[in-house]
């Protein structure tokens, strides 16, 4: 399918309509008007969530009682590769800003709500029981983390233990929260209605925004304007707009922009990775790392992979919430299983990682997919809907 780009940007009168700069027709088989499935956003979530199993296995160096020693000194040239796997991160943020402009276009505020919910919380909820499961019970879980209280486990179902201030289950969740983040922001778009230049000027207030919150010290601008990462988000929104309406200087301006400040914010974000990794990370390296990301997630954007149509990648995809949902104490515990075998470490990688693909199948197969269509149907019960009206006062007898 061709992508041509055009230096001419919208009129400032309407909404370009989709395809006016290369859009493309419909591949056979699919509804007039509407774009094939990118399979390859599928391939690209696989390849973020195996780049963080990565960092966890063979990056991080603060938790020697895994592999008995340091990776860094068990496994050199791994080490030296998954110290950077971390930045498969911002490459679901990236992924995440363009889905979701995408997945929520047109949708009324209930639909955009109840698709998150669905999305998010079912295997998440699983994950937490089962690693809760490992890490209270499990003899090979790590020694130096501790138990997980009811209390903990019952705060985590809500996945706003973050601001809660409670420990989270799995480590992994912390980033969880900043996607909730961004979802409560872009609501306000899903309820204004979602057009071009609404999304346009979505993406330039939120970067001036996030640019200018390091400066105030406010707690409460971070939390909001997330200037670490908005970055990506930024960036994935204004892709999917080339996506739908074509190339232009505008939406390639802010592309480019959002990639500069992103670069500079890595220096913010490496010192706690280099906390992990124990030893300096190449600046030249993660910036290469997130300029590829933006230049193949472009790529996605301007249609150089709508020649990907390998089906399989609709189930990696829907593996890869739940493989990293699961990944790091689960992946541990089974690290430490397979040493205590005496299996040496780039085998038991592959063993670890079989398994756990594995598992993050049964999950979504037969947990997530069920439980995901369960909870879809009850929040679209009327019972939940919220009156028109104010409903009748109830009558009370004295």
């Amino acid at each position: 399918m061709s992508q041509t780009v055009t230096s001419v940007p919208p009129p400032a009168s309407a909404e370009p309509a989709p395809g006016s700069a290369g859009q493309g027709g419909a591949a056979k088989g699919e509804p007039a008007g509407r774009k094939p499935r990118l399979y390859v956003l599928d391939g690209l979530r696989l390849i973020a969530a195996l780049g963080v199993v990565a960092f966890h296995w063979t990056g991080v160096d603060i938790h020697p009682g895994v592999w008995g020693q340091a990776p860094r000194a068990l496994m050199p040239e791994v080490h030296r590769f998954g110290a950077y796997g971390w930045l498969g991160v911002q490459l679901f943020f990236l992924i995440s800003g363009f889905v979701i402009c995408m997945s929520c276009w047109g949708k009324s505020p209930k639909d955009y709500f109840i698709s998150r919910v669905v999305r998010l919380y079912p295997a998440y909820w699983v994950g937490i029981v089962l690693t809760a499961l490992v890490v209270n019970f499990a003899s090979t879980a790590r020694y130096d983390r501790k138990p997980v209280t009811i209390t903990e486990i019952l705060t985590n179902l809500t996945m706003l233990e973050r601001p809660l201030g409670v420990t989270e289950v799995d480590g992994v969740y912390w980033t969880l929260w900043i996607e909730l983040r961004f979802y409560l922001l872009f609501a306000v778009l899903a309820v204004m209605g979602l057009t071009y230049r609404r999304v346009v000027a979505f993406c330039g207030i939120w970067t001036i925004l996030a640019v200018i919150t390091p400066s105030t010290d406010s707690k409460l601008m971070d939390q909001v304007f997330m200037p670490q990462d908005a970055p990506y988000f930024i960036a994935g929104v204004a892709m999917y707009l080339i996506y739908r309406f074509g190339a232009n200087p505008m939406l390639l301006g802010i592309v480019g922009f959002t990639w500069l400040v992103a670069q500079n914010r890595i220096h913010i974000t490496e010192g706690s990775y280099e906390y992990e990794v124990h030893h300096t990370l190449s600046w030249p390296v993660m910036a290469g790392i997130s300029a590829v990301a933006f230049l193949v997630m472009l790529g996605v954007a301007l249609g150089a992979f709508n020649w990907v149509r390998w089906r399989w990648l609709t189930v990696a995809g829907a593996l890869t919430y739940p493989l990293y949902l699961m990944h790091q104490e689960i992946g541990w515990a089974l690290i430490r299983l397979g040493r205590n075998h005496h299996i040496p470490p780039k085998p038991l990688l592959l063993i670890c990682l079989a398994v756990l693909l594995s598992l993050a199948y049964a999950v979504h197969r037969f947990a997530e997919r069920p439980l995901s269509a369960l909870l879809k149907r009850l929040l679209y019960s009327p019972s939940l809907s919220l009156p028109k009206a104010d409903p009748p006062v109830r009558s009370r007898k004295d």
